[in-house]
């Protein structure tokens, strides 16, 4: 695969590659009839980008099944994703730290979305959401992961950094098979999201079959595109691909190499660890009185039951995440044993006690020391005093810096919507040029064969 990329980029013709895919793929014969349906126009957000009938993905809640996303799979590899179209619209809550609501609810689908969390990372943001259904009251965990750095119709600038956020994602399970398809969107559903869809499940391949060369990516491109069409938009795209695929399958198999060698490293010492284990045991069991060994092992169980359950009631801020720990998995769909009457409950109790907890926060009295010592109570408020306005100094400063950031931050997305926008719109403006062009181009055609039948005609007799 190697020898490949460097055979079309030596040639620079990553652009005749990419047509040869499309031309291969425009032979497939699938129907996109429903995509065609007038009903269902004004729901592509471009005319030359709809599912086929064959994939498409069908809605089960609102007043119409319709949308324009795509179920693609890839068996060799066991990947499975929905690719679709969303741009420049809200459909998660900002929360309190970005001064917007903790919630947000979808009436026409009567679904409520909570943020819970948010990690900030260089190219990316992962939210932790609470998707909620108000009719069964039955919520699932959604992790939201956003590439703020990926142009419009062009590549990020470099593979490192997009590996980075493949990786994030793979890392919380997002992926697997046992969570159902991931949904994946951009503008059109076809170039970026094709992007990261085809090099992850090149990268499982090459993983699996632990060889840079046993990936044909041309040929896995096209069956995607048995999916859903025009996967790839751009030479730029295809190329940055296969950059992508080769940086990432070196580390794949090095870190496959390292497994490796660990695990028969271990697998070494365990052995040796065996046999010196049984010699102490040979050695001490005829000194050992009757029962102690079984003494020993429960006391292990009651130390390691004690362990788990003091890192369980630690309690750590879900707004808190480390960078180094892997973030939460997403449950499966199983079904609950809940009745909708005791979910319903539990749904009224939980928003009860929130707000009670605020309510009680807010009315605290202070604590009654009437049998402390009068100098004690002075101490006590004393310090209590200095922590508190310490505390109050670090929230002033700590809102100060995150205003700061949340408008840099405002300000750096205005601009590439902005950008964005501006140049959606030089392409709008170059097309409608290059058809009056073409217009034009005709009828000066047109104009000079009939000119020259009229001459014909008249002069040559």
């Amino acid at each position: 695969m190697e020898q490949n990329f460097y055979e079309i980029d030596s040639k620079n013709a990553w652009a005749e590659t990419l047509q040869q895919i499309r031309s291969e793929s425009g032979s497939y014969n699938f129907t996109y009839k429903d995509a065609r349906k007038s009903e269902n126009k004004n729901l592509n957000r471009y005319r030359d980008v709809s599912p086929y009938d064959h994939s498409r993905v069908r809605l089960t809640k609102g007043g119409e099944d319709y949308i324009n996303a795509s179920l693609v799979e890839v068996p060799a590899a066991k990947r499975a994703y929905i690719l679709t179209q969303v741009k420049c619209h809200q459909y998660w809550p900002l929360g309190n730290e970005h001064d917007g609501e903790e919630e947000m609810i979808l009436k026409e689908v009567n679904l409520k979305v909570s943020i819970h969390g948010e990690k900030e990372a260089t190219d990316y943001i992962i939210r932790e959401l609470l998707l909620t259904n108000l009719e069964s009251y039955e919520s699932r965990t959604v992790l939201h992961f956003h590439y703020t750095t990926w142009p419009d119709f062009g590549v990020p600038e470099s593979p490192s950094a997009f590996l980075s956020f493949l990786l994030a994602v793979r890392d919380s399970g997002a992926l697997n098979q046992n969570v159902g398809p991931v949904v994946v969107h951009c503008s059109a559903g076809i170039g970026r999201s094709g992007t990261f869809c085809l090099v992850d499940s090149c990268l499982v391949l090459i993983e699996e079959r632990g060889n840079l060369d046993a990936v044909n990516v041309q040929e896995i491109l096209l069956e995607m595109r048995k999916y859903r069409m025009g996967l790839i938009q751009t030479p730029d795209q295809l190329r940055f691909s296969y950059l992508a695929i080769i940086e990432g399958a070196k580390q794949v198999l090095a870190r496959r190499k390292n497994i490796s060698e660990n695990v028969l490293s271990d697998h070494h010492q365990n052995s040796l660890d065996g046999q010196h284990e049984d010699e102490q045991v040979n050695t001490v069991s005829s000194n050992e009185p009757k029962g102690v060994k079984r003494k020993t092992e429960f006391l292990k169980k009651e130390v390691v039951k004690e362990v788990s359950e003091s890192k369980i009631n630690q309690g750590v801020s879900e707004n808190d995440w480390d960078e180094t720990e892997p973030l939460p998995l997403i449950p499966q769909n199983k079904p609950s044993s809940d009745t909708l009457e005791e979910r319903k409950l539990s749904y009224i109790s939980e928003r009860t006690v929130s707000s009670l907890t605020s309510l009680d926060t807010a009315n605290q009295e202070p604590k009654n020391t009437e049998f402390a010592e009068e100098d004690e109570t002075i101490t006590n408020n004393t310090v209590s005093i200095a922590n508190l306005s310490s505390a109050t100094e670090k929230n002033v400063n700590d809102s100060e810096i995150r205003k700061r950031k949340r408008k840099e931050r405002i300000d750096k997305t205005a601009e590439t919507v902005q950008k964005m926008r501006q140049k959606l719109q030089d392409s709008e403006s170059w097309e409608r040029h290059k058809l009056l062009l073409k217009k034009c181009s005709i009828g000066a055609v047109l104009l000079l064969g009939m000119g020259y039948l009229v001459y014909r005609y008249y002069v040559q007799g």
